[in-house]
């Protein structure tokens, strides 16, 4: 098949998102930034609903949604050109957004996970992670998100909650739940960025 017409997202559109971050004073106690922050976030999990509706419409094939993937994963994974504090944050954004990848990666080449619950999978991250296994917490994560994304599509009737996370101290599982939930909330309205004015 022919390269899809849509582009999903851009190296610009990420470039603009890191300029805005370039010109804010930007403090994760502030909601302005916290809220600057999600937005960039929710931007990104939006690209990859995007491509996964487009696979489910028939307008592109699993090859092409893998390739997309990669290509907006790799954009959104580098070093950020940034001042290291905010280099910081993107950091956490990027962590957060790592996940949402795997899961579309592993839903598209592989389909849902069936062994057990959303919260049953993020449950056994947690304990994962106590245990060092962050390979093995980050494989059930992203279980968690093909399941996140056929509950979305009609596929199965289960949903993903903060609250199985909510009573956590800050870790690995933690942000990568945070980065389901921005892919739950983008596949239940892939314009909510877009509306907003992201001074590109």
């Amino acid at each position: 098949m022919s390269a899809p017409e849509e582009e999903f997202y851009s190296e610009e559109r990420w470039e603009n998102w890191l300029q805005r971050l370039r010109e804010e004073d930007l403090d994760p106690e502030d909601e302005d930034s916290a809220r600057l922050l999600l937005n960039l976030q929710d931007d990104v999990a939006i690209a990859v609903a995007k491509i996964l509706r487009a696979l489910h419409d028939e307008r592109i094939d699993a090859e092409e949604a893998m390739d997309e993937l990669a290509d907006i994963h790799e954009t959104v994974s580098g070093e950020p050109d940034l001042a290291e504090e905010k280099a910081m944050l993107v950091g956490g954004v990027q962590m957060s957004l790592d996940v949402v990848f795997y899961a579309a990666q592993q839903y598209v080449a592989e389909g849902v996970a069936k062994e057990a619950t959303i919260r049953e999978y993020v449950e056994a991250a947690v304990e994962a992670e106590r245990e060092e296994d962050l390979e093995r917490a980050v494989g059930l994560v992203s279980a968690a998100g093909t399941r996140v994304i056929a509950a979305q599509n009609d596929e199965l009737q289960d949903e993903f909650e903060m609250a199985v996370v909510e009573d956590l101290d800050p870790g690995y599982v933690t942000e990568w739940a945070n980065g389901l939930d921005s892919l739950r909330e983008a596949l239940a309205d892939p314009e909510v960025v877009e509306e907003e004015d992201e001074g590109e």
